[in-house]
């Protein structure tokens, strides 16, 4: 079963931080080679509070087996009570275009390795753009629920 359309996985980079390791850890978060993939990281930069230039750094994953391996790595690296977090949160994480978003604490990603799900905005953004049919809510629930489900 398609679970998503296609995945956009995206991290702020703040002037001072360590930008290749930063980069690094965003492809890090797919469990397959970008390049032999064709998946391209896209680079771009903006102006901040008082002049300070971020960097954004920006994956996106449009073919069925790039989002669906990236969905299984997704929930094998995240806890079992993140994931019940997730799944008791799954009605406010989902937007009128069934988008679900998820964060991951950036610190902790970037200094211990591990799925951490976060509020803040120090974070990688994770927007999965849900295969649901109908397209409406309730499918698109019912796609995260399945999600969930899923065995690994």
């Amino acid at each position: 079963m398609k679970l998503a359309h296609n995945v956009k996985l995206s991290v702020f980079a703040h002037e001072g931080e360590d930008l290749r390791k930063i980069s690094e850890a965003l492809k890090g978060l797919c469990p397959f080679d970008l390049e032999k993939e064709k998946v391209d990281l896209k680079t771009s930069v903006a102006t901040g509070f008082q002049e300070r230039k971020i960097t954004i750094f920006e994956v996106f994953l449009k073919k069925e087996r790039q989002t669906a391996r990236f969905l299984r790595h997704l929930k094998e690296s995240i806890s079992e009570s993140h994931l019940n977090l997730i799944r008791s949160q799954a009605e406010s994480r989902l937007d009128s275009e069934l988008n679900f978003f998820i964060r991951l604490d950036k610190a902790k990603l970037l200094g211990e390795n591990r799925f951490y799900l976060t509020d803040s905005g120090d974070c990688f953004h994770i927007k999965i753009s849900l295969a649901a049919y109908p397209a409406n809510r309730d499918a698109g629930l019912k796609v995260v629920e399945e999600w969930l489900k899923q065995a690994l």
